[in-house]
Protein backbone atom coordinates (compact mmCIF):
# COMPACT_ATOMS: atom_id res chain seq x y z
CA UNK A 1 0.00 0.00 0.00
CA UNK A 2 1.45 3.33 -0.82
CA UNK A 3 1.90 6.26 1.69
CA UNK A 4 2.65 9.58 2.15
CA UNK A 5 3.80 9.67 5.26
CA UNK A 6 6.09 12.13 6.84
CA UNK A 7 8.41 9.27 7.64
CA UNK A 8 8.42 8.47 3.13
CA UNK A 9 9.20 12.17 2.61
CA UNK A 10 12.42 11.82 4.42
CA UNK A 11 13.05 8.25 3.03
CA UNK A 12 12.75 9.66 -0.40
CA UNK A 13 14.81 13.16 0.59
CA UNK A 14 17.28 11.50 2.31
CA UNK A 15 17.47 7.96 2.29
CA UNK A 16 18.03 7.37 -1.41
CA UNK A 17 21.47 8.79 -1.52
CA UNK A 18 24.22 6.73 -3.63
CA UNK A 19 27.67 6.53 -1.68
CA UNK A 20 30.74 8.46 -3.08
CA UNK A 21 31.63 12.35 -3.00
CA UNK A 22 31.81 13.72 0.55
CA UNK A 23 32.02 17.43 -0.09
CA UNK A 24 29.88 20.13 1.60
CA UNK A 25 26.50 19.36 -0.92
CA UNK A 26 26.61 15.79 -0.24
CA UNK A 27 27.39 16.05 3.78
CA UNK A 28 24.05 18.32 3.77
CA UNK A 29 22.00 16.28 1.56
CA UNK A 30 22.50 13.78 5.24
CA UNK A 31 21.61 16.92 7.46
CA UNK A 32 17.49 16.50 8.06
CA UNK A 33 16.49 13.47 10.00
CA UNK A 34 17.92 15.25 13.27
CA UNK A 35 16.13 17.90 12.95
CA UNK A 36 12.71 16.39 13.63
CA UNK A 37 14.13 15.37 16.87
CA UNK A 38 15.77 19.05 17.58
CA UNK A 39 11.70 19.94 17.82
CA UNK A 40 11.16 17.70 20.79
CA UNK A 41 13.85 19.71 22.79
CA UNK A 42 12.82 23.11 22.06
CA UNK A 43 9.25 22.22 23.18
CA UNK A 44 7.04 24.40 25.66
CA UNK A 45 8.27 22.41 28.39
CA UNK A 46 11.91 23.70 27.85
CA UNK A 47 10.65 26.68 27.22
CA UNK A 48 8.98 26.88 31.11
CA UNK A 49 12.25 24.84 32.76
CA UNK A 50 14.64 27.39 30.92
CA UNK A 51 12.76 30.53 31.91
CA UNK A 52 12.43 29.11 35.38
CA UNK A 53 16.11 28.19 35.34
CA UNK A 54 17.25 32.05 34.10
CA UNK A 55 14.65 33.84 36.06
CA UNK A 56 15.68 32.05 39.34
CA UNK A 57 19.62 31.13 39.59
CA UNK A 58 20.47 33.85 36.12
CA UNK A 59 23.33 32.53 34.34
CA UNK A 60 24.29 29.53 36.60
CA UNK A 61 22.50 26.62 34.83
CA UNK A 62 23.38 27.25 31.55
CA UNK A 63 25.81 24.23 32.52
CA UNK A 64 23.11 21.86 32.36
CA UNK A 65 22.26 22.95 29.00
CA UNK A 66 25.45 21.83 27.92
CA UNK A 67 25.67 18.62 29.90
CA UNK A 68 22.20 17.68 28.95
CA UNK A 69 22.92 18.37 25.14
CA UNK A 70 26.03 16.28 24.85
CA UNK A 71 24.33 13.48 26.74
CA UNK A 72 21.57 13.72 23.81
CA UNK A 73 24.25 13.72 21.48
CA UNK A 74 25.92 10.90 22.75
CA UNK A 75 22.49 9.19 23.10
CA UNK A 76 20.62 10.02 19.74
CA UNK A 77 23.72 9.06 17.65
CA UNK A 78 23.67 5.51 19.85
CA UNK A 79 20.02 5.10 18.71
CA UNK A 80 20.25 6.10 15.39
CA UNK A 81 23.13 3.55 14.98
CA UNK A 82 20.70 1.14 16.13
CA UNK A 83 18.16 1.74 13.40
CA UNK A 84 20.82 2.10 10.97
CA UNK A 85 22.89 -1.24 11.50
CA UNK A 86 19.28 -3.14 12.38
CA UNK A 87 16.61 -1.82 10.52
CA UNK A 88 14.64 -1.71 14.02
CA UNK A 89 13.78 0.76 16.15
CA UNK A 90 14.16 0.90 19.80
CA UNK A 91 10.78 -0.05 20.08
CA UNK A 92 10.79 -2.83 17.67
CA UNK A 93 14.27 -4.40 19.09
CA UNK A 94 12.70 -3.94 22.93
CA UNK A 95 9.65 -6.38 22.00
CA UNK A 96 11.95 -8.94 20.05
CA UNK A 97 15.27 -9.18 22.31
CA UNK A 98 13.96 -8.74 25.64
CA UNK A 99 11.51 -11.49 28.03
CA UNK A 100 7.61 -10.15 26.65
CA UNK A 101 6.38 -8.96 30.17
CA UNK A 102 9.73 -6.77 30.75
CA UNK A 103 9.50 -5.76 26.95
CA UNK A 104 6.22 -4.66 27.25
CA UNK A 105 6.46 -3.18 30.71
CA UNK A 106 9.39 -0.83 29.29
CA UNK A 107 7.23 0.02 26.54
CA UNK A 108 4.30 0.95 28.65
CA UNK A 109 6.67 3.48 30.82
CA UNK A 110 7.80 4.69 27.52
CA UNK A 111 4.21 5.02 26.40
CA UNK A 112 3.10 7.22 29.07
CA UNK A 113 6.63 9.61 28.32
CA UNK A 114 5.06 9.99 25.70
CA UNK A 115 1.72 11.31 26.73
CA UNK A 116 3.70 13.44 29.40
CA UNK A 117 5.66 15.04 26.58
CA UNK A 118 2.24 15.65 24.59
CA UNK A 119 0.86 17.63 27.37
CA UNK A 120 3.33 19.38 27.65
CA UNK A 121 3.31 20.69 23.83
CA UNK A 122 -0.47 20.76 23.60
CA UNK A 123 -0.25 23.26 26.86
CA UNK A 124 2.12 25.13 25.37
CA UNK A 125 0.52 25.62 22.22
CA UNK A 126 -2.86 26.73 24.30
CA UNK A 127 -1.04 28.62 26.44
CA UNK A 128 -0.22 31.15 23.06
CA UNK A 129 -3.54 31.18 21.46
CA UNK A 130 -4.50 32.50 24.77
CA UNK A 131 -2.18 34.66 24.38
CA UNK A 132 -2.88 35.46 20.81
CA UNK A 133 -6.70 35.13 20.67
CA UNK A 134 -7.46 35.18 24.58
CA UNK A 135 -9.09 31.57 23.70
CA UNK A 136 -9.89 29.86 27.35
CA UNK A 137 -6.83 27.63 28.18
CA UNK A 138 -9.04 24.36 27.98
CA UNK A 139 -10.09 25.11 24.55
CA UNK A 140 -6.93 25.97 23.17
CA UNK A 141 -5.77 22.42 24.56
CA UNK A 142 -8.14 20.74 22.38
CA UNK A 143 -7.59 22.94 19.42
CA UNK A 144 -3.90 22.07 19.72
CA UNK A 145 -4.56 18.33 19.87
CA UNK A 146 -6.96 18.20 17.33
CA UNK A 147 -5.04 20.12 14.62
CA UNK A 148 -1.71 17.76 15.56
CA UNK A 149 -3.95 14.41 15.50
CA UNK A 150 -5.53 15.35 12.15
CA UNK A 151 -2.08 16.19 10.29
CA UNK A 152 -0.63 13.07 11.78
CA UNK A 153 -4.08 10.73 11.13
CA UNK A 154 -4.40 11.66 7.63
CA UNK A 155 -1.46 12.36 6.59
CA UNK A 156 -2.00 15.70 4.78
CA UNK A 157 1.11 17.34 5.48
CA UNK A 158 3.62 15.48 2.83
CA UNK A 159 5.88 18.47 3.06
CA UNK A 160 5.64 18.04 7.15
CA UNK A 161 9.05 17.78 7.31
CA UNK A 162 9.35 21.14 5.79
CA UNK A 163 6.69 22.87 8.17
CA UNK A 164 8.55 21.36 11.12
CA UNK A 165 11.78 22.63 9.81
CA UNK A 166 10.54 26.19 9.18
CA UNK A 167 8.72 26.39 12.59
CA UNK A 168 12.13 25.38 14.15
CA UNK A 169 13.70 28.34 11.86
CA UNK A 170 10.67 30.47 13.70
CA UNK A 171 11.55 29.62 16.92
CA UNK A 172 15.48 30.10 16.64
CA UNK A 173 15.15 33.72 15.05
CA UNK A 174 12.44 34.78 17.56
CA UNK A 175 15.26 34.17 20.08
CA UNK A 176 17.72 35.72 18.35
CA UNK A 177 15.46 38.88 17.92
CA UNK A 178 14.84 39.02 21.54
CA UNK A 179 18.84 38.68 22.47
CA UNK A 180 19.64 41.70 20.30
CA UNK A 181 17.14 43.53 22.50
CA UNK A 182 18.80 42.88 26.00
CA UNK A 183 22.56 43.30 27.07
CA UNK A 184 23.85 39.72 27.48
CA UNK A 185 27.18 39.66 29.65
CA UNK A 186 28.60 37.23 27.14
CA UNK A 187 32.08 36.44 29.55
CA UNK A 188 29.76 35.29 32.11
CA UNK A 189 27.37 33.34 29.94
CA UNK A 190 30.89 31.77 28.54
CA UNK A 191 32.33 30.44 31.94
CA UNK A 192 28.48 29.38 33.17
CA UNK A 193 28.04 26.70 30.01
CA UNK A 194 31.46 25.11 31.28
CA UNK A 195 31.14 25.87 35.08
CA UNK A 196 28.85 23.66 36.91
CA UNK A 197 27.31 25.12 40.18
CA UNK A 198 23.73 24.47 42.05
CA UNK A 199 22.09 27.13 43.87
CA UNK A 200 20.28 26.15 46.92
CA UNK A 201 16.98 25.10 45.53
CA UNK A 202 18.00 24.40 42.25
CA UNK A 203 17.63 20.65 42.05
CA UNK A 204 13.74 20.22 40.54
CA UNK A 205 15.17 23.22 38.42
CA UNK A 206 18.46 21.21 36.56
CA UNK A 207 16.36 17.92 36.73
CA UNK A 208 13.62 19.62 34.58
CA UNK A 209 16.30 20.60 32.33
CA UNK A 210 17.22 17.75 31.78
CA UNK A 211 14.14 15.85 30.85
CA UNK A 212 13.24 18.41 29.16
CA UNK A 213 16.68 18.26 26.87
CA UNK A 214 17.25 14.42 27.21
CA UNK A 215 13.32 13.50 26.10
CA UNK A 216 12.91 9.63 26.53
CA UNK A 217 10.39 9.99 23.32
CA UNK A 218 12.63 11.44 21.09
CA UNK A 219 15.18 8.62 21.01
CA UNK A 220 12.09 6.05 19.90
CA UNK A 221 11.30 8.39 17.49
CA UNK A 222 14.69 9.02 16.18
CA UNK A 223 16.02 5.17 15.84
CA UNK A 224 12.34 5.13 13.66
CA UNK A 225 13.27 7.67 11.57
CA UNK A 226 16.30 5.89 10.58
CA UNK A 227 15.04 2.94 10.53
CA UNK A 228 12.46 3.39 7.97
CA UNK A 229 14.97 4.08 5.49
CA UNK A 230 16.40 0.49 5.59
CA UNK A 231 19.83 0.58 5.22
CA UNK A 232 20.74 -2.65 6.24
CA UNK A 233 19.80 -3.83 3.00
CA UNK A 234 21.86 -1.61 0.71
CA UNK A 235 25.02 -3.58 1.68
CA UNK A 236 27.76 -2.81 4.59
CA UNK A 237 29.31 0.30 2.30
CA UNK A 238 26.06 2.26 2.31
CA UNK A 239 25.52 1.33 6.46
CA UNK A 240 29.38 2.13 7.51
CA UNK A 241 28.91 5.49 5.17
CA UNK A 242 25.57 6.42 7.03
CA UNK A 243 27.16 5.95 10.70
CA UNK A 244 29.53 8.46 9.61
CA UNK A 245 27.28 11.06 8.12
CA UNK A 246 24.49 10.36 11.05
CA UNK A 247 26.96 12.16 13.34
CA UNK A 248 27.16 14.89 11.40
CA UNK A 249 23.74 15.41 11.57
CA UNK A 250 22.88 14.94 15.06
CA UNK A 251 25.97 17.18 15.95
CA UNK A 252 24.08 19.79 13.22
CA UNK A 253 20.80 19.52 14.65
CA UNK A 254 21.41 19.15 18.76
CA UNK A 255 23.98 21.99 18.36
CA UNK A 256 20.65 24.14 16.98
CA UNK A 257 18.83 23.12 19.74
CA UNK A 258 21.41 23.99 22.59
CA UNK A 259 21.58 27.01 20.78
CA UNK A 260 17.92 27.94 20.96
CA UNK A 261 17.67 27.08 25.47
CA UNK A 262 20.45 28.42 25.75
CA UNK A 263 19.08 31.79 24.11
CA UNK A 264 16.25 31.33 26.25
CA UNK A 265 17.83 30.94 29.77
CA UNK A 266 20.15 34.11 28.80
CA UNK A 267 17.06 35.77 28.12
CA UNK A 268 15.05 35.12 31.32
CA UNK A 269 18.53 35.34 33.61
CA UNK A 270 19.09 39.13 31.67
CA UNK A 271 16.17 40.08 31.39
CA UNK A 272 13.90 38.93 34.94
CA UNK A 273 16.79 37.73 37.17
CA UNK A 274 18.44 41.09 37.14
CA UNK A 275 15.58 42.52 37.91
CA UNK A 276 14.38 40.16 40.45
CA UNK A 277 11.31 38.93 38.99
CA UNK A 278 10.87 35.15 39.22
CA UNK A 279 8.89 33.63 36.23
CA UNK A 280 5.95 32.02 37.03
CA UNK A 281 3.62 31.95 34.15
CA UNK A 282 4.85 31.98 30.56
CA UNK A 283 1.70 34.72 29.62
CA UNK A 284 2.95 37.14 32.50
CA UNK A 285 6.49 36.25 31.08
CA UNK A 286 5.84 37.92 27.72
CA UNK A 287 3.64 40.72 29.23
CA UNK A 288 7.03 41.59 31.70
CA UNK A 289 9.06 41.53 28.36
CA UNK A 290 7.37 44.55 26.24
CA UNK A 291 8.15 47.07 28.89
CA UNK A 292 11.45 45.98 29.07
CA UNK A 293 12.76 44.89 25.44
CA UNK A 294 9.68 46.27 23.51
CA UNK A 295 5.95 46.04 22.29
CA UNK A 296 7.06 43.52 19.47
CA UNK A 297 8.72 40.98 21.94
CA UNK A 298 5.41 39.87 23.67
CA UNK A 299 3.82 38.67 20.11
CA UNK A 300 7.20 37.42 18.91
CA UNK A 301 7.47 35.67 21.97
CA UNK A 302 3.59 34.09 21.95
CA UNK A 303 4.19 33.38 17.80
CA UNK A 304 7.58 31.11 18.05
CA UNK A 305 5.51 29.87 21.14
CA UNK A 306 2.76 28.52 19.23
CA UNK A 307 4.54 27.10 16.58
CA UNK A 308 6.98 24.93 19.17
CA UNK A 309 3.99 23.59 20.52
CA UNK A 310 2.31 22.66 16.99
CA UNK A 311 5.56 20.97 15.72
CA UNK A 312 6.44 19.30 18.86
CA UNK A 313 3.08 17.89 19.87
CA UNK A 314 3.41 16.64 16.26
CA UNK A 315 6.87 14.71 16.85
CA UNK A 316 5.15 13.73 20.06
CA UNK A 317 2.12 12.00 18.86
CA UNK A 318 4.32 9.90 16.24
CA UNK A 319 6.66 9.05 19.07
CA UNK A 320 3.20 7.27 20.67
CA UNK A 321 2.64 5.73 17.49
CA UNK A 322 5.99 3.80 17.13
CA UNK A 323 5.87 2.84 20.91
CA UNK A 324 2.74 1.28 19.84
CA UNK A 325 3.37 -0.34 16.80
CA UNK A 326 6.59 -1.31 18.45
CA UNK A 327 5.05 -3.37 21.07
CA UNK A 328 3.65 -5.50 18.60
CA UNK A 329 6.80 -5.57 16.85
CA UNK A 330 5.67 -3.77 13.83
CA UNK A 331 7.48 -0.27 12.05
CA UNK A 332 5.17 2.73 12.29
CA UNK A 333 2.37 3.15 9.77
CA UNK A 334 -0.18 5.76 10.09
CA UNK A 335 -2.73 4.04 8.13
CA UNK A 336 -1.86 0.92 10.51
CA UNK A 337 -3.99 0.64 13.27
CA UNK A 338 -1.99 0.01 16.22
CA UNK A 339 -0.06 3.11 14.95
CA UNK A 340 -2.95 5.20 14.75
CA UNK A 341 -5.01 3.94 17.91
CA UNK A 342 -1.22 4.97 19.68
CA UNK A 343 -1.61 8.80 18.59
CA UNK A 344 -5.05 8.77 19.00
CA UNK A 345 -4.98 7.43 22.58
CA UNK A 346 -1.71 9.86 23.04
CA UNK A 347 -3.28 12.61 22.40
CA UNK A 348 -6.65 11.87 24.37
CA UNK A 349 -4.32 11.62 27.24
CA UNK A 350 -2.66 14.65 27.18
CA UNK A 351 -5.60 16.45 26.91
CA UNK A 352 -7.30 14.98 29.75
CA UNK A 353 -4.03 15.24 31.92
CA UNK A 354 -4.12 19.33 30.49
CA UNK A 355 -7.73 19.38 31.92
CA UNK A 356 -6.30 18.65 35.40
CA UNK A 357 -4.04 20.91 35.79
CA UNK A 358 -4.51 24.21 37.51
CA UNK A 359 -1.54 25.98 36.67
CA UNK A 360 -0.03 25.68 33.53
CA UNK A 361 3.62 26.88 34.09
CA UNK A 362 4.11 24.18 36.96
CA UNK A 363 2.64 21.88 34.93
CA UNK A 364 5.00 22.22 32.20
CA UNK A 365 8.16 22.50 34.48
CA UNK A 366 7.16 19.51 36.41
CA UNK A 367 6.01 17.29 32.91
CA UNK A 368 9.94 17.84 32.21
CA UNK A 369 10.74 16.58 35.42
CA UNK A 370 8.68 13.41 34.98
CA UNK A 371 10.35 13.00 31.80
CA UNK A 372 13.72 12.46 33.83
CA UNK A 373 12.24 9.73 35.81
CA UNK A 374 11.78 7.88 33.10
CA UNK A 375 14.91 8.54 31.69
CA UNK A 376 17.26 5.97 33.64
CA UNK A 377 14.71 3.29 32.23
CA UNK A 378 15.28 4.21 28.66
CA UNK A 379 19.05 5.06 28.89
CA UNK A 380 19.58 1.52 30.48
CA UNK A 381 17.33 -0.36 27.84
CA UNK A 382 19.62 1.66 24.62
CA UNK A 383 22.71 0.44 26.23
CA UNK A 384 21.75 -3.32 26.74
CA UNK A 385 20.34 -3.63 23.02
CA UNK A 386 23.01 -1.45 21.40
CA UNK A 387 25.93 -3.36 23.77
CA UNK A 388 24.79 -6.63 22.22
CA UNK A 389 26.29 -8.31 19.27
CA UNK A 390 23.39 -10.82 19.18
CA UNK A 391 21.48 -7.45 18.29
CA UNK A 392 23.60 -4.87 16.42
CA UNK A 393 26.59 -7.77 15.01
CA UNK A 394 29.56 -6.24 14.03
CA UNK A 395 28.25 -2.83 15.05
CA UNK A 396 27.96 -3.48 18.33
CA UNK A 397 29.14 -0.48 21.18
CA UNK A 398 32.59 -0.30 22.05
CA UNK A 399 33.65 -0.93 25.64
CA UNK A 400 34.83 3.06 25.82
CA UNK A 401 31.23 4.38 24.32
CA UNK A 402 29.60 1.52 26.96
CA UNK A 403 31.31 2.94 29.57
CA UNK A 404 30.01 6.39 27.95
CA UNK A 405 26.70 5.53 27.97
CA UNK A 406 26.59 3.93 31.53
CA UNK A 407 28.10 7.04 32.78
CA UNK A 408 24.74 8.63 31.40
CA UNK A 409 22.89 6.44 32.81
CA UNK A 410 24.07 6.63 36.54
CA UNK A 411 24.66 10.64 36.58
CA UNK A 412 20.48 11.21 35.07
CA UNK A 413 19.65 8.30 38.04
CA UNK A 414 21.87 9.91 40.46
CA UNK A 415 19.72 13.64 39.52
CA UNK A 416 16.54 11.95 39.97
CA UNK A 417 17.42 10.30 43.26
CA UNK A 418 18.84 14.01 44.09
CA UNK A 419 14.91 15.10 43.27
CA UNK A 420 13.07 12.19 44.57
CA UNK A 421 15.33 12.26 47.90
CA UNK A 422 14.65 16.21 48.66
Amino acid sequence: MLRTSLLEHIQERFGAQKTGGHGGLEIMRHIGPGLLVTVGFIDPGNWASNMAAGSQFGYSLLWVVTLSTIMLIVLQHNAAHLGIATGMCLAEATSRFLPRLLGRAILGTAYLACVATAMAEVLGGAVALQMLFGLPLRFGCVVVAAASMTMLLTSSYKQAERWIIAFVSVVGLSFLAELAMVEVDWPRAAVSWATPSMPAGSTATVVSILGAVVMPHNLFLHSEIIQSMHFEGRGQKVVEERLRYELLDTLFSMGIGWAINSAMVILAATTFFSRGVVVEDLAAAAATLSPIVGPASSVIFAVALLFAGLSSSVTAGMAAGTVTAGMFGEEYDIHDRHSSIGVALCFAGAVAACLCVEDAFAGLVWSQALLSLQLPVTVFLLIRLTSSRKVMGRYANSRPLTATLVAIGVVVTALDAALLLG
